[in-house]
């Protein structure tokens, strides 16, 4: 277990000078801190970067917040502790009596190497969320799970820099133990942890025909599975195509709608998946209506449509990309 991250509290005007250039932090009318004075712990310094030119996975909670209000509970358990409109909207939502308050730690996942990963991407939980992973790959795996240390609740002192510094570095350590173990990374639970919150908004906003928000959500769930899985895998593909489907079901395609479409396009050349060959044909035709809208040459994805009806597969009257995926993963969304 790595030591403890002994951090400190810094102000909300600090942290917006530490992370600049993006929008700073209390005048985002979106952000998860607004109208509240919350404290902020930081880290201390960044982790280490590999050594020998190595490029390595990286987990690293660079800071926590202390909210003053428990989010109100949703269907799914635990609804705070999403990233962006997910995390937004839970507390907001939620009700500010009893002064109940709670920690979200922003999970930063970097591909780093002899540089810093240029293209990060986080995600925000809570300490629910590691238990809830940690319970599940316990009983899922109780013999790999017998030399890991996960801190405890207490019902003191639970917002201290000390407490929190303490629980950064076992969360950091028991994530980087996960990905080094392929049944523990492959897990539904390690997946759940890593992506469900945000699907389960994203899925939200497309069944309220609210794309253009899902969008975001979508894409950065799915830079986050990008750097931990193959390119290949079933996750990630399954991923893709979800967003290609967000991207482009609006009356007006998503501005990078062509370039997550060519993306996966080009994943799919030898799948050998049977599951997610049945978005091929699908994903070709959506493709092949952007091209259109687009005004681009549509003949290359014509002639592999051709030479599958040739081969006697129904090319035509089949489903939608989303409905496609919906029968693969069912999900709130819209069919």
């Amino acid at each position: 277990m790595r030591s403890a991250i002994v951090g400190h509290r810094v102000s909300v005007e600090t942290l917006n000078v530490a992370t600049s250039g993006g929008g700073s932090v209390e005048d985002d009318p979106d952000s998860t801190v607004e109208a509240f004075e919350q404290s902020i712990w930081q880290r201390p310094s960044r982790r280490p970067l590999p050594t020998g030119g190595n490029v390595e996975l990286c987990f690293e909670i660079p800071f926590a917040r202390v909210l003053p209000s428990d989010p109100a509970p949703s269907s799914d358990g635990d609804a705070a502790g999403s990233s962006g409109t997910a995390a937004t909207a839970a507390v907001t939502s939620s009700s500010t009596a009893g002064g109940k308050k709670y920690v979200i730690y922003d999970v930063n996942v970097r591909l780093d190497g002899p540089e810093p990963d240029p293209h990060p991407t986080s995600i925000e939980r809570r300490y629910t969320h590691f238990l809830r992973l940690y319970d599940g790959l316990r009983k899922q795996c109780p013999q790999l799970l017998q030399g890991v240390a996960f801190p405890k609740k207490v019902l003191m002192g639970n917002f201290s820099a000390e407490l929190i510094g303490e629980r950064s570095a076992a969360f950091e350590s028991f994530l980087d133990y996960i990905v080094t173990v392929p049944s523990l990374r492959e897990s539904e639970h390690f997946l759940e942890f890593l992506q469900g919150d945000e699907l389960r908004r994203a899925c939200q906003l497309l069944d309220e025909r609210r794309n253009e928000f899902a969008v975001p959500l979508l894409e950065s769930t799915f830079r986050i599975l990008n750097k931990i899985f193959l390119d290949k895998s079933k996750c990630v593909l399954l991923l893709l195509c979800r967003l290609v489907a967000a991207c482009t079901t609006s009356p007006i395609p998503h501005p990078e709608s062509e370039k997550w479409a060519e993306l996966a396009l080009r994943r799919y050349e030898h799948v050998c998946d049977t599951d997610l060959l049945v978005l091929y044909i699908p994903l070709l035709q959506t493709c092949l209506h952007l091209w259109w809208q687009r005004g681009r040459d549509r003949s290359l994805l014509e002639e592999r449509l051709d030479e599958m009806g040739k081969k006697g597969i129904k090319v035509k009257g089949g489903p939608t990309l989303a409905q496609a995926i919906h029968a693969l993963e069912p999900r709130a969304e819209t069919t």
